[in-house]
């Protein structure tokens, strides 16, 4: 109890440290798919991955490289240690903002109380809330439970396209997953997610003069329109459905009538079997008009994790929270992470270890930042507990 109780206090006297690295990677602004932007942060987050004693490689991507770390448990000589079902820790370095947005609309500011910037709630907070963790137990000598592989995407906010098949690599024969992603408003974990499906429909017509030639032309926006219709109902006959059109784009002058549109879709579905059945009528859609062509096609899909199965989980994270001070509270969430991944592929999970705060996506976006002290001494007590299997 007494190295237990350490990590709080080590954690409090790291706070510095978490305030300045927290300010550093802000100003790296990483929007998904700038490949240049998202490796200059990779190269400075697999350094100190690096100190802290992990094995780190990076996994080349053209829109921008994914970071695998590695740490072993207890003795790295010990194979009776080595050889334990290891833990995985997903996180990502890409966030929605572009390349400016700190300097004309988002000024990173700390006035002590509250810390706000793009990306510190969504979510580098969450990174250097583990980082901490981890530096943490090395300093207080606290041996990692079982192994612990950090899976760092440079494309979670778009899906993870490419990096999903690095996350489901190293699900194989792990014990737990944790997202470093932010909590619940109060600070509650995240035990299970929405599937999430990002469809882009695509509309063809006929162009033809507007007012001379009215009767050859077939506007594929008023077909697009008639379509987007068509799926709000597919959405409201089902329930814990969520859906929203994106982006509208189509036609090219106001005399012509469009030859192609198309809009861009996001779906949220509560489980499986409505999923199935959602998507199914997107394959099978046709068109109202003659003569006008409807296709949709799934850009990235997370699959609906309903949170079962992770009782053993959240009771273990309930117990390593009381040994640093903390009641650890969880429920379902509507967003999607790379933690669908894992729970919908049985391994147990939990979600939302980053600090509390509100604001994801948002201009307001901001963190508690007594929470960052919080996370990490919370991390690290799980990180020093033994999850799954062999606890």
């Amino acid at each position: 109890m007494d190295s237990l109780e350490r990590l709080v206090r080590r954690a409090r006297e790291l706070e510095p440290r978490m305030r300045e690295r927290l300010a550093a990677y802000v100003h790296h602004e990483t929007p998904t798919g700038d490949a240049d932007a998202l490796n200059r942060l990779a190269e400075v987050l697999g350094g100190h991955y690096a100190e802290l004693g992990a094995t780190v490689a990076a996994v080349p991507c053209d829109t921008g490289d994914h970071l695998l770390a590695t740490w072993p448990a207890g003795e790295a000589d010990d194979s009776s240690v080595s050889e334990q079902p290891h833990v995985v820790v997903l996180g990502h370095h890409d966030t929605v903002w572009p390349v400016g947005q700190l300097a004309e609309r988002m000024p990173y500011a700390d006035d002590g109380t509250l810390i706000r910037g793009p990306g510190v709630f969504d979510m580098k907070g969450g990174l250097v809330a583990f980082e901490t963790a981890i530096a943490v137990l090395r300093d207080c000598d606290v041996p990692l439970a079982q192994p612990v592989r950090l899976v760092v995407t440079a494309d979670e906010e778009i899906g993870t396209p490419t990096g999903r098949a690095l996350v489901e690599r190293e699900l194989a024969g792990a014990a737990a997953a944790l997202g470093l992603e932010p909590p619940h408003p109060k600070g509650g974990l995240k035990t299970g997610r929405h599937g999430s499906t990002r469809v882009r429909l695509e509309v063809t017509g006929v162009e033809a003069h507007a007012a001379l030639d009215r009767t050859r032309g077939v506007s594929a926006i008023d077909e697009l329109v008639d379509q987007l219709v068509r799926l709000r109902g597919v959405a409201a006959a089902e329930e814990h459905v969520l859906y929203n059109v994106g982006t509208v784009h189509g036609g090219t002058r106001t005399n012509v009538t469009a030859g192609k549109a198309r809009a861009e879709l996001g779906f949220r579905f509560g489980d499986a079997e409505v999923e199935r059945r959602v998507l199914d009528q997107l394959t099978r859609l046709e068109p109202v008009r003659e003569n006008a062509g409807v296709q949709a096609r799934i850009l990235t899909s997370r699959p609906a994790w309903a949170g079962t199965g992770n009782e053993d989980l959240f009771a273990a994270v309930v117990a390593a929270g009381a040994r640093v001070g903390q009641q650890v509270r969880g429920s379902h969430a509507l967003g999607a992470a790379d933690t669908n991944f894992a729970g919908a592929a049985g391994v147990p999970a939990l979600d939302g270890f980053g600090p509390r705060g509100r604001g994801a996506h948002a201009v307001h976006e901001e963190i508690v930042a007594e929470s960052l002290v919080e996370r990490a001494a919370l991390i690290a007590s799980v990180l020093a507990s033994p999850l799954g299997p062999t606890a």
